[in-house]
C-alpha cells in the first residue's frame, strides 16, 4: 500500500490565509462545529467559515466572553462547552443531538499548553484531558448527528514531536513536564484523527490533523515573558522578532482548508501543515510529521484507552 503521507500540491503555503483557502467555495447550508471557536485559531477559523455562509456553533467555556468575541459576525451560534468536564461534553452534545441538526464540519481547535501541573475528571493530567480525551468523547457523542461526508480536523501542533505516547505512565504521575505533557497531546490529536478515519470512511466520514504553525494567541498565557524572550520568540521588550511565525488568519488556513477543500476527496487520517499534506518528519529538519503520530496501531491503542477512560465509544463493536 502506497504512503498518502505526502504532499498534494495543494497550491498553498504558508502564508495563505483562511479566507484565501475559502474564496472559490460556498458553504451555505453547512453546519460546522469548532470548539474554541471565540478565541485564537477558533476565532479566525469561525470568521472564515461564517464568511463563506457556513453556520456555524461554536463551544466555548464562557458564554459571556464568546458572545463579545464574536460580535457581529453573522451566523454564529455559541453553547456551552468545557472539554476539561465530561459531564459539560456530555450535556452540550446531547443538546446538540436533540436539536435534529446535522453536522457537515467539526473543527476540534480548543486547547491548552504548557499549564502548570493540573488534575481533572479522575486524577487525569490536564492536557491530554483537556486536548484529547475531552475531544474524543465530544465526537463519539455528536456522532448520531455527523452527516455522510462530513469533515472531522482535530488541531495538532508540531509540538507532538516532543512525545509519543507515554504508555507507562499517560497521567505523568511519576513527574510532570509541561512541554513533555503537552506534546503527548498533540501526538494524541494525530492519532485520534487517524483511528477516526479509519472507522468513518465507510460512510464517507473523513478526518485529519493538522499543525496551524507558530502563532502568537491566547494560548501561549501560561508561558512567561522570559521563557518567549529565551525561544526567540519576542525580544526583552516583547516585540515577535521570529520571522516564521505566521499571523492567526495564516494560522486558522490549514484548518479550514483540512476542513473544506474538495483536493482531499477520498483522502483522509493525514497530518497537515501549511495548507498541504505534510511529510514524514526526518532527523535534521523542521517540520512533518513523526511516525509515532501517524502510527495506526499506536492509534487504534489509544483508541481503546480513550474509551475506557471516558466511558464512551461509538464504534465498541468496531475499534
Amino acid at each position: 500500500m502506497s504512503d498518502k503521507q505526502v504532499p498534494i500540491g495543494s497550491g498553498f503555503g504558508a502564508h495563505t490565509t483562511a479566507d484565501e483557502v475559502l474564496a472559490s467555495l460556498d458553504l451555505s447550508g453547512k453546519r460546522a462545529i469548532v470548539t474554541g471557536g471565540h478565541s485564537g485559531l477558533g476565532l479566525e477559523t469561525t470568521r472564515a467559515l461564517a464568511g463563506a455562509g457556513a453556520q456555524v456553533t461554536i463551544g466555548a467555556r464562557s458564554i459571556e466572553a464568546a458572545r463579545s468575541a464574536v460580535a457581529g459576525i453573522d451566523g454564529v451560534e455559541i453553547d456551552r462547552l468545557d472539554l476539561s468536564d465530561l459531564e459539560s461534553v456530555r450535556v452540550f452534545a446531547e443538546r446538540f443531538v436533540a436539536s435534529g441538526r446535522s453536522i457537515d464540519i467539526l473543527i476540534n481547535s480548543a486547547g491548552i499548553m504548557a499549564c502548570p501541573e493540573t488534575r481533572v475528571g479522575d486524577g487525569w493530567e490536564a492536557q491530554f484531558a483537556t486536548n484529547h480525551l475531552g475531544h474524543f468523547a465530544l465526537v463519539n457523542r455528536l456522532w448520531p448527528a455527523i452527516s455522510r461526508g462530513a469533515r472531522i480536523v482535530s488541531v495538532s501542533s508540531g509540538g507532538h514531536h516532543n512525545s509519543a505516547i507515554r504508555w507507562e505512565d499517560v497521567q505523568f504521575e511519576t513527574g510532570y513536564d509541561k512541554w513533555q505533557a503537552y506534546g503527548q497531546s498533540k501526538t494524541a490529536n494525530a492519532l485520534f484523527a487517524v483511528h477516526l478515519d479509519r472507522l468513518g470512511r465507510d460512510t464517507s466520514i473523513r478526518a485529519f490533523s493538522l499543525h496551524p504553525g507558530k502563532i502568537f494567541t491566547p494560548l501561549q498565557r501560561y508561558l512567561a515573558k522570559e521563557e518567549m524572550v529565551g525561544a526567540g520568540w519576542i525580544d526583552a521588550d516583547g516585540n515577535p522578532i521570529d520571522p516564521t511565525f505566521k499571523t492567526p488568519s495564516q494560522g486558522a488556513a490549514t484548518q479550514v482548508w483540512a476542513a473544506t477543500s474538495p483536493q482531499l476527496d477520498g483522502i483522509g487520517g493525514l497530518y497537515c501543515e501549511d495548507c498541504d499534506v505534510a511529510i514524514r518528519a526526518t532527523d535534521g529538519e523542521a517540520g512533518g510529521v513523526s511516525d509515532h503520530a501517524v502510527d495506526p496501531e499506536e492509534a487504534a491503542r489509544l483508541w481503546i484507552l480513550s474509551a475506557r477512560l471516558t466511558g464512551i465509544d461509538a464504534f465498541a463493536a468496531h475499534a
